[in-house]
Parts: C-alpha cells; structure tokens; sequence
C-alpha cells in the first residue's frame, strides 16, 4: 500500500509517497501529482523518495508521466533524497540521467 502526503511550500510542492510503488499504487500515483501539477501550473513538484521503499517499472513508468505532464504544464518534476533500492533502479535503468534525484527537497528547490 502506498500513502501520497502532499506539503506546500512557496514556489512548489512536495509530494512525498510512502511505501510502495508499484503497478498497484502507480495510477493512483499519478493521478495525485498530476491533480498537484494542475492546481499550481508552472510550479516545481518536488518528489521525496526518502520513504518509498521500492519502486518497480510501473512506478518508475508513472514517475516519467508525471515528469512529462509538469513540463508540459511550464513546470518541473524533481526527485529527491530517494532510497538505497529506489537509486539502484534509476542507475540501472538510466533514469537517473532523465530524472536526476537530488540528496535533499531543499537542494531539490534550489536546482
């Protein structure tokens, strides 16, 4: 099961999905951030990664539309301080080139 907290702040949000983010959860993942993106078009979403303990192709499938959509919309979609497994999977899978994960959602911010 995957909870989605969403916390505003000044300039963005930071959406932070704790759990697991799979095909299961990664619709409803999307739909949540997309609905995030069009409340506050051209504003960055930061994603906290620090508590999602896995990620499988859906996740990372719904992580790439999401990126998409905020670009789409004059925004940005960044990663932050993701997990041990989450990185090895953006490393193995050279997402970490596209979707670029900063250490913190404050570096996230200033980037």
């Amino acid at each position: 099961m995957l909870q989605v907290d969403i916390d505003t702040r000044d300039g963005g949000t930071v959406v932070i999905p704790r759990g697991r983010l799979t095909m299961v959860s990664a619709k409803s993942f999307r739909e949540t951030v997309t609905a995030e993106i069009d409340r506050g078009s051209g504003e960055i979403v930061v994603v906290d990664l620090s508590q999602t303990e896995f990620v499988d192709s859906s996740g990372l499938g719904a992580l790439v539309a999401c990126l998409k959509t905020a670009r789409q919309s004059g925004g940005d979609l960044r990663l932050a301080a993701p997990s041990e497994q989450v990185t090895m999977v953006l490393g193995l899978t050279n997402l970490d080139r596209v979707l670029r994960p900063r250490p913190s959602v404050d570096e996230a911010f200033r980037d």
